[in-house]
């Protein structure tokens, strides 16, 4: 490859400066506003702005709802030093508070229906939190029930995201004065945004109003669960505070993070500050279309709550005049929802015309193996592993960091033998010095014939490996050899190993062609 000089790179498009922070909690705002290409607007003379919150540390808009009801909490005393914290959430109010909780030192709790992406869970329990699932049926005020059930047992804090002032604040002190430095001199003639709790409508509203009183401020709901066009009111107040009861109207939809069966009380002050000047309807198939669109044409990743607010973008840019600047919400980013519709027919195995192209050059030789060590009949090698493998009734002959290996070990542990077999990793640090695991390695090649790990012995004698172990499972050929070496361990409630009842290719990597539970 040529060498590349400074000059050689000049004029090429360079980020802003990189910044010094303290804290994560700095890094939450100023997030781009990015042009998109006319390839996507297809509409001549219409420029549509996305304002792009994936840019935010948790990749959505909600960090900055989430910073700003935790530090009001702390202003205003009713959050105190190592109080816990509790909140119902779709998922990235819930991540951006598991985030702020973690730099702060408050415990986090999140209350969310079972229904919405796995990632987000696994997301905030990554970042320290606790995630209580809802029955789905019981919608987004089941949700909000238990949260103000367990605050309130528990004498925990409870931002109330529907209907804190602080959540509308934040949009109108960052966002929407962001958006307003961006355009500059540019008029913004719409803003197109949905309704999750209403902070950013509000809070971006009047923002913009307050500069911009011409703009038109579009609000975007589910074309199924049409809250704000049926003028039915949500009554506020009762036990539960942020509803009295859920709407009529409310139906589920593809659009996470939009529209919960309530209308939150900030979405009504912001109809009653007549900051909406229009409201449009989107379903979540042209959501998923408008963001692979995005992603196509642009390189912009958003998930399907973007995908809905650009889908209405796209559709007024049609009837727009030209000069027409409509600036858009992109909420989060997609990889929030590779577990959803959105990314349901994108595939995981190689297309038929990217297999072709793979066999389009000929063949690439086969990277070379290592060379391993001569193995010395009766020598320190030989002698460890026949003497690992006859003191132990389970030997597995692993690498620390193969997944392969992993599924022995699952399988096993799923029997209840955890504790009960021996792992030997021979790739790890103990074994490198002096090339010794690679002589352990080349004593059991030439023992066992294969090259490959694991290599599980039982009761003394090779098995075989990962699919071996699973195949027997299945045929039921594993489990005489484990009774013979005394390694059947009876469940609690008098069932033969463990009581385990599951498939074996559960453990296998879920990448693995062959592995009939793989993921699509």
């Amino acid at each position: 490859m040529a060498s590349v000089a400074p000059e050689d790179i000049e004029g090429i498009s360079a980020p802003a400066a990189a910044q010094l922070h303290d804290s994560v909690l700095t890094t939450i705002g100023n997030t781009p506003l990015i042009k998109l290409s006319n390839k996507t607007v297809n509409a001549p003379g219409v420029n549509i702005y996305v304002k792009c919150e994936q840019f935010n540390p948790m990749s959505s808009v909600k960090d900055r709802l989430a910073v700003g009801c935790i530090e009001w909490g702390e202003k205003n005393g009713q959050l105190k030093p190592g109080q816990t914290v509790v909140e119902a959430s779709s998922g990235n109010t819930g991540i951006g508070l598991a985030m702020v909780c973690a730099a702060k030192g408050y415990p986090f709790v999140c209350v969310m229906a079972e229904s919405f992406s796995v990632e987000r869970r696994k997301l905030m329990r990554f970042l320290g939190a606790k995630v209580i699932l809802t029955n789905p049926a019981h919608k987004g005020s089941g949700m909000v029930i238990k949260a103000k059930e367990l605050a309130d047992h528990f004498g925990w804090f409870r931002p109330c995201q529907f209907e804190n002032e602080a959540n509308a604040a934040i949009h109108e002190t960052t966002t929407g004065p962001e958006i307003l430095a961006a355009m500059g001199d540019r008029p913004i003639n719409m803003f197109v945004c949905a309704y999750g709790t209403g902070g950013t409508l509000k809070g971006v509203g009047k923002a913009l109003k307050g500069a911009s009183p011409a703009t038109q401020v579009v609000a975007c709901e589910p074309d199924n669960a049409p809250l704000l066009y049926s003028e039915i009111p949500t009554e506020y107040g009762g036990p539960h505070e942020s509803f009295v009861s859920p709407h009529p109207c409310w139906r589920p939809h593809l659009l996470q993070g939009w529209a919960p069966d309530f209308i939150p009380k900030l979405v009504s002050e912001a109809q009653a500050l007549n900051l909406v000047d229009n409201v449009q309807h989107v379903g979540g198939d042209e959501a998923i279309q408008a963001c692979k669109q995005l992603a196509a044409n642009d390189g912009l990743l958003s998930g399907t709550s973007g995908g809905g607010t650009l889908a209405v973008a796209l559709r007024l840019a049609q009837s727009a005049e030209p000069g027409t600047n409509i600036v858009c919400m992109l909420a989060d980013t997609g990889e929030r929802y590779l577990s959803t519709p959105l990314f349901a027919d994108t595939p995981a195995d190689m297309t038929e015309e990217e297999k072709a192209l793979s066999a389009a050059p000929a063949a690439a030789a086969v990277p070379p193996a290592i060379e391993l060590p001569e193995v010395e009949e009766g020598g320190a090698a030989v002698t460890f592993v026949n003497e690992t493998n006859s003191a132990n009734k389970i030997v597995v002959w692993s690498l620390q960091y193969c997944e392969f290996c992993w599924t022995v070990f699952g399988l096993l542990d799923a029997l209840g033998l955890k504790g009960q077999y021996t792992v030997v990793n021979i790739d790890s640090f103990e074994y490198a010095k002096g090339n010794t695991g690679n002589k352990y390695r080349a004593a059991l090649s030439k023992l066992t014939g294969v090259n490959t790990f694991p290599q599980v012995f039982l009761n003394g004698k090779f098995y075989g490996g990962a699919v071996d172990a699973a195949m027997g499972w299945k045929k039921g050929t594993l489990q005489p050899l484990l009774v013979d070496g005394g390694l059947n361990v009876t469940s609690a409630d008098g069932k033969d190993f463990n009581g385990y009842e599951g498939d074996p290719f559960e453990f296998l990597p879920k990448w693995m062609t062959q592995n009939p539970l793989r993921s699509k």
